[in-house]
């Protein structure tokens, strides 16, 4: 392992921390001793209950998170949602609606109430989780894909504001996600393409291994 990656005392915010993915992150970081601000929508053990669709919840967030631990190097932005349908034609308008507050606004709210202490931190990084579907969708996938498309032309207009700066904003990409749990609950099935939670989790934290100038902006593909 990189002695880079394994440097201790960052400050990181996961948002979605709540759910499986959110917790394997934040158990590989903490491993390494960084420090991870939980939040998620509800409130548990060690998460922050934020709404992250309202604008203002998130900028007091983000200056909770300055007066108490002076800087913020990370944000794994890990909120999630999926809506679709059998055909293009049966696709309901209202499951953009909700795709759009879940993938677009609360990311929109993060990183613009983030970027500023992001760019001024020595070594930080934002990354959200995309999925394949935004570069080949389907018809029913119609309303998730454009979501998840829009998301990541945000990110990389977030990677623009960074550069030349110590920070960098990148995109993982994965078809799905599975954990122990699921499959615990379906030992017969194989998941063909699935990343699991550890192996994103292990991939967040591998985004500080490199220089920020070599991150800023990339697209990778945890699929393969």
């Amino acid at each position: 392992m990189s002695t880079t990656t394994e440097q201790a005392g960052r400050v990181v915010v996961v948002t979605g921390a709540g759910g499986p993915t959110g917790q394997a992150v934040t158990a590989r970081l903490t491993a390494r001793g960084d420090t991870v601000i939980g939040v998620d929508r509800h409130e548990a053990t060690g998460v922050l209950a934020v709404d992250l669709a309202d604008a203002e919840a998130v900028r007091a967030l983000a200056r909770r998170v300055e007066d108490e631990h002076g800087r913020v190097d990370g944000v794994v932005h890990l909120v999630g949602g999926w809506r679709g349908s059998k055909t293009f034609a049966e696709t309901d308008l209202a499951d953009w609606d909700v795709l759009h507050t879940q993938l677009i606004r609360t990311l929109q709210n993060v990183s613009l109430a983030f970027e500023p202490l992001l760019r001024v931190s020595d070594d930080a990084r934002f990354a959200i989780i995309s999925a394949t579907a935004a570069q080949r969708p389907t018809q029913g996938n119609a309303a998730y894909a454009t979501a998840k498309a829009a998301a990541e032309a945000w990110t990389l207009a977030l990677a623009d504001a960074l550069r030349g700066t110590h920070a960098a904003a990148a995109i993982l990409v994965i078809k799905a996600l599975v954990n122990d749990a699921m499959r615990a609950a379906a030992p017969e099935r194989a998941f063909p393409g699935f990343t699991d939670v550890k192996d994103l989790a292990e991939a967040v934290a591998r985004l500080w291994d490199r220089p920020a100038e070599d991150v800023n902006g990339t697209r990778t593909d945890l699929t393969s």
